[in-house]
């Protein structure tokens, strides 16, 4: 089992927002991160890495992420019902696990729980458990 929580102002952008390029040579149309996504996976991984197992998880894992956003005018607590989507703040934050050796592949989360709330202190808090193997 890993737990911890991440002091931060969470990233709002995720790694859906692509602006298309194009390949000099061949003249073709392709995606790649903004300035802003490339940043916020920077954020992400820097804060990421101290927390890093000492060995990757290698089956089955539950993730569980509660996103606390600086409250502003907001109850702390009150959960955070606007953008950005769930699924695509966990994508972004998926993939820099991945990036940082928490799993080699984040095929292995098999159940996910998040929450995204306005908070008194903002940050990601962590949890990841290994799922019990049936036999």
């Amino acid at each position: 089992m890993t737990q911890f929580f991440m002091p931060m102002i969470p990233p709002t952008v995720t790694a859906q927002e692509k602006d298309i390029g194009k390949n000099r040579k061949t003249g073709k149309a392709f995606l790649h991160d903004t300035d802003a996504v490339r940043e916020a996976k920077k954020k992400l991984t820097a804060h990421l890495w101290q927390h890093r197992p000492a060995e990757p998880y290698k089956s089955g894992v539950r993730l569980i992420v509660k996103w606390c956003f600086p409250r502003g005018k907001h109850r702390d607590g009150e959960y955070r019902t606007t953008k950005p989507d769930t699924d695509n703040l966990e994508k972004l934050l998926k993939d820099c696990m991945t990036c940082c050796g928490f799993w080699k592949d984040d095929a292995l989360v098999a159940s996910e729980i998040c929450e995204k709330f306005w908070a008194e202190i903002p940050g990601i808090w962590i949890h990841i458990e290994e799922l019990e193997v049936q036999t």
